[in-house]
């Protein structure tokens, strides 16, 4: 049965500032570092049974898998629950409620305690520390993120699947015009490829994160993250350095996105189904 054409991201144990800089940033290539969280004290205390008993009684907003629709507002939760409920879901079924972008600093402030910021040589956005909590099989769309930053991925509990791309292979993706992600009826993990043949052209890479492991994911990385077992994570962020990216970036906050949530309003569902049927026609075209 035919794969996605996927390496695996180099992994290493620890690295300095001066070796990030020169063999993963400049050429923007993605990298597992392993043990660089080990002095931390989240490495030792953070797990789902911490995030409970420390933040249980917090109501949290919760996504799943369903298609985009017309009526959804930009990153409007499908559900709400208590922090404490959830992490029971979380261990005692697989669940398709995910929490992402969820701002530590401003939830649970004293979680700041348990991490220090790490010099990669990159000026971190020390007021977006974000955690994202999915449970087992749970997965995002494969998508990149608006301000396509440079993304440092903490992993926290378990396993998970990553899966990324980058810009040069948006022609093979199935992307979604004016928006920031692919079809999301693509199974990433196991794609058809007789429904979506320009897959077998893109080239991408792949990991398994495991707890206190760090992913660095380039500027404007596509990424698919399935969870193999409940868990976190936690991402710090920098602002995209490449002056292409960061007028992208610039364009998705300022113009697409408004433009994006103007149309809905306007035409309802037609426009999200106008966009779906694109994402192939504009594909095949290239492909």
């Amino acid at each position: 049965m035919p794969t996605l054409n996927l390496q695996d991201i180099p992994r290493i144990k620890n690295i300095t500032k001066e070796d990030f800089i020169a063999h993963y940033f400049k050429p923007q290539k993605p990298v597992v570092i392993e043990r660089f969280t080990e002095d931390w004290p989240a490495h030792k205390k953070w797990s789902l049974e911490y995030m409970k008993s420390i933040a249980g009684e917090k109501i949290v907003p919760l996504y799943d898998d369903r298609p985009v629709d017309y009526k959804d507002g930009f990153n409007e939760p499908h559900a709400k629950m208590k922090m404490s409920d959830y992490v029971d879901l979380l261990k005692s079924k697989p669940t398709k409620y995910r929490i992402f972008l969820w701002n530590i600093l401003k939830e649970i402030p004293q979680l700041q305690n348990d991490f220090s910021y790490p010099d990669f040589g990159l000026k971190l956005m020390k007021n977006l520390p974000m955690l994202f909590f999915g449970g087992k099989d749970s997965h995002t769309f494969m998508h990149y993120d608006i301000d396509l930053a440079n993304i440092f991925h903490f992993h926290f509990e378990g396993k998970k699947q990553c899966v990324l791309f980058d810009q040069k292979q948006n022609d093979y993706l199935y992307k979604i015009p004016h928006s920031l992600i692919t079809r999301e009826d693509i199974d990433f993990s196991n794609p058809d490829f007789e429904k979506w043949p320009a897959l077998k052209n893109a080239k991408g890479w792949q990991c398994e994160l495991n707890h206190g492991e760090i992913l660095y994911m380039p500027e404007g990385y596509w990424h698919y993250m399935k969870y193999l077992t409940p868990g976190f994570s936690m991402s710090l962020r920098a602002i995209a350095r490449n002056p292409k990216n960061l007028g992208k970036a610039i364009y998705n906050v300022l113009i697409m996105r408004h433009f994006d949530n103007l149309m809905r309003r306007i035409k309802g569902q037609k426009w999200i189904d106008w966009k779906n049927e694109q994402a192939i026609s504009r594909t095949n075209k290239t492909f």
